[in-house]
């Protein structure tokens, strides 16, 4: 970093002061960190409250964040439980089988005349409940072999099954017996038929279910009354209950109703307590978990903001660093990138105070471009690429609502791709229309990337979509009429010429460029030419063209005071100073650079331009007059003496590279114009014999042009003029005699 810069010669500037101070250097970047952390304070870092249980609140205090409220949220989770219904599962329990087993063991005993009629009872009561018993524990362990059914399940249906068992009367045993082939043949199908229509239905108790027999037993094409009571009473042996209430699948059921309910928020900005409510102990831990307790504070968040700002400040310190502007040292520049940070953070933080008016998407309607254009413009396009990142970062934790996470990457995104293609619509701006046609591709490129975003998320509805583009339609148009209002404040405050700038004061209606045209118009031919040339060598070592070229426009604008006295002026008129003494001479023409600037300022001209003209002729010596005045004195035998220095120009000496170049660019043009019929040898000779002139003579010692940017130039103003003077040069293949045939 250059902490001063030293001109040397006569007229020297020494450049000193807070200007150019490291002390105040560090203390700008110490405030650009301090508006870091206040912007992002009231964001990141909570607001705390003297506050203690049962005491009364002082103040209502609002939610700083959106916040679950657990207790509503586990009310809302009990009641979902509690309407869930409970689970049953219906199961097939093979009742078929069971009657086809009872009716064959009866046609078995029944058909055995051997056993006695009181045996056969005795059989009956033994064997019918262990066939029931038997075939039930077949069919539980087929159920839990299937995997179908958990083990709670599985005790609900034996547990079910041994409790709801029908126990056959005495009596029927006593009849069993009695029954014939003939009668067993007829009472099998309307025993199956009967307990396949009941079993269809779902069965939790089957006590209604066998109630049902008897009914459905009288409808049959049974006659005999022993048939019909045998089978009613079969019939509701095998049926049994066929649903079964599930727990298990009860508690996955409310637990899935439980899981399902959404959490129960505190909106941001809800109100926690009111003025004079009592601080109960929901009230406390509500307050405790949102961190707003004085006694309880967290002051981590607190030392992570402070570590965050310094690292953002370093970031701009290191890219400022490493730039080849005059920000680099020039501490002015840099109060002008902290005041453009310091508008572009607030128009963020006044358009976030909508968001507390029901419009979460109005962040989109925030200028954030508008400092990555104004610097782009005024400074340099890599400061405004890394200050857009920073304006990206800030954006998306000024605009973040949701406090899910610490960024809200929406708006971040949104903010990072319509600032760097702001920079990149606005680098070459000429004119003012360019900042609108700017705002409008903001507003294209913003309403595009929220596009992307609302597809990629798929939870956006009609209403979210419409403000959000009509936001960001309207965000690019309000960047562009601000970077328009505030462009003419920084160009006057700070001194500084903007490409626009330059392109309106280049305007040939400019009163000093009409003056110069109507009162001088070799001197207004003259100026174009080098205007055309400084261009061109200007660009072609990177330095800046434009200004060059406006530059030259205004450089002899002091001639106008006396155009008769330069010879572009002296159209079929009479040379004056071949009247004058040399000295009288000498005086009115090293008085139109200074001239130059007293007009200048009166037309409240940039500095720059002021710089040029009175920087462009630097020191150098008037040739032709000392030379005049020298042989003068010879011939009239005066003993008087002429220095040198009494023939030079005031200066200073050029300070930059583009009003060296100007003064190079203007002594070529007026050194070639001279030639009657120029060579390409006699131009290059030209060129290289004033450059090195200058050279010799020390007028670039105060500028950084180095020698080969001093070759570079000679090569482009040697092809710059070619292209201008190119019908008049004499090629040496023209030039030579032609040859006897």
């Amino acid at each position: 970093m250059k902490n001063e810069v030293q001109i040397k010669g006569k007229f020297h500037y020494r450049l000193i002061g807070w200007k150019y101070s490291n002390w105040v250097r560090a203390l700008l970047f110490l405030l650009l960190a301090l508006l870091f952390y206040g912007s992002l304070y009231t964001k990141l870092v909570p607001q705390v409250y003297d506050i203690q249980l049962g005491a009364i609140s002082e103040k209502t205090i609002y939610a700083p964040r959106q916040i679950e409220n657990a207790v509503a949220t586990e009310q809302a989770k009990e009641d979902a439980a509690k309407r869930v219904q409970p689970v049953y599962q219906v199961v097939n329990l093979r009742n078929d089988a069971l009657i086809d087993a009872i009716f064959d063991r009866l046609l078995l005993i029944n058909s055995d005349e051997e056993v006695k009629f009181d045996d056969k009872v005795s059989i009956y009561r033994r064997v019918i409940p262990q066939l029931i018993s038997d075939l039930e524990s077949e069919s539980i362990k087929s159920l839990q072999a299937s995997g179908q059914y958990n083990d709670q399940l599985m005790e609900q249906i034996s547990q079910g099954l041994t409790e709801q068992q029908y126990k056959l009367p005495e009596e029927a045993y006593f009849k069993l017996p009695r029954l014939t082939k003939e009668d067993l043949a007829a009472m099998l199908p309307v025993t199956k038929d009967i307990v396949s229509k009941l079993m269809n239905d779902q069965i939790l108790d089957a006590q209604p279910a066998r109630a049902k027999v008897a009914e459905l037993v009288n409808t049959s094409p049974l006659t005999k009354n022993t048939t019909r009571e045998m089978v009613t009473e079969i019939a509701r042996a095998v049926i049994t209950p066929n649903k079964f209430y599930d727990q298990k699948g009860t508690d996955d059921a409310r637990g899935q109703a439980r899981e399902s309910v959404k959490p129960v928020f505190i909106n941001k900005n809800e109100v926690l307590v009111n003025e004079g409510d009592v601080i109960t102990e929901e009230i406390y831990a509500r307050l405790d978990t949102l961190e707003l307790l004085k006694d309880k504070a967290n002051h981590l968040p607190q030392l992570g903001l402070v570590i965050l700002s310094i690292l953002l400040s370093f970031v701009m310190v290191m890219f400022v660093k490493q730039s080849v502007l005059p920000i680099q040292y020039n501490n002015s520049q840099l109060v002008m990138l902290l005041l453009i940070f310091i508008i572009n953070t607030a128009a963020m933080k006044i358009i976030s105070l909508g968001q507390n008016l029901d419009y979460p998407h109005i962040g989109y309607l925030a200028p954030t471009a508008l400092g990555s254009v104004l610097i782009a413009i005024l400074l340099d396009a890599p400061i405004a690429f890394i200050s857009s990142v920073l304006f990206s970062l800030m954006a998306s934790i000024i605009f973040n609502t949701e406090h899910v996470q610490l960024f809200d990457f929406r708006y971040g995104l949104v903010s990072l791709v319509i600032c760097f293609s702001a920079v990149f619509a606005i680098q070459r701006a000429s004119q003012r229309a360019t900042i609108l046609k700017a705002g409008l591709m903001i507003s294209f490129f913003s309403m595009l990337t929220i596009t992307s975003v609302m597809l990629l998320e798929d939870q956006w509805t009609q209403k979210d979509a419409l403000f959000s583009l009509s936001f960001a339609a309207a965000g690019g148009l309000l960047t562009a009429v601000f970077v328009i209002g505030l462009l003419p404040f920084f160009e006057a405050a700070f001194g500084i010429l903007s490409p626009l700038k330059l392109v309106e004061l280049s305007n040939p209606n400019h009163p000093l460029l009409r003056k110069l045209l109507t009162e001088t118009p070799g001197t207004y031919h003259h100026s174009v030419m080098v205007g055309n040339l400084s261009e061109a060598a200007a660009e072609s070592i990177g330095a800046d063209g434009l200004l060059c070229r406006v530059g030259s426009y205004y450089h002899d604008v002091g001639k106008t005071k006396r155009p008769s006295y330069f010879i572009e002026n002296q159209t079929n008129i009479e040379n004056p100073h071949d009247r004058i003494d040399p000295n009288l001479s000498k005086s009115i023409i090293i008085a139109h650079p200074r001239d130059g600037v007293e007009m200048l300022k009166e037309f409240k001209m940039p500095k720059p331009i002021r710089d040029i003209a009175e920087q462009h002729h630097g020191t150098t010596l008037l040739h032709y007059f000392y030379h005049k005045a020298v042989k003068q004195a010879e011939e009239e035998g005066s003993d008087k003496e002429y220095r040198e220095e009494d023939f030079r120009y005031p200066g200073p000496k050029a300070q930059s590279k583009e009003a060296a170049i100007v003064g190079i660019a203007d002594s070529v043009e007026a050194a070639v114009r001279s030639l009657r019929n120029p060579t390409l040898e006699q131009i290059d000779s030209m060129v290289h014999k004033i450059i090195k002139s200058r050279l010799d003579d020390g007028q670039f010692n105060e500028c950084d042009l180095t020698l080969k940017e001093l070759d570079t130039i000679a090569k482009t103003l040697n092809e710059t003029l070619l292209g201008i003077f190119h019908s008049r040069i004499e090629y040496p293949s023209e030039l030579a005699p032609k040859k006897a045939n």
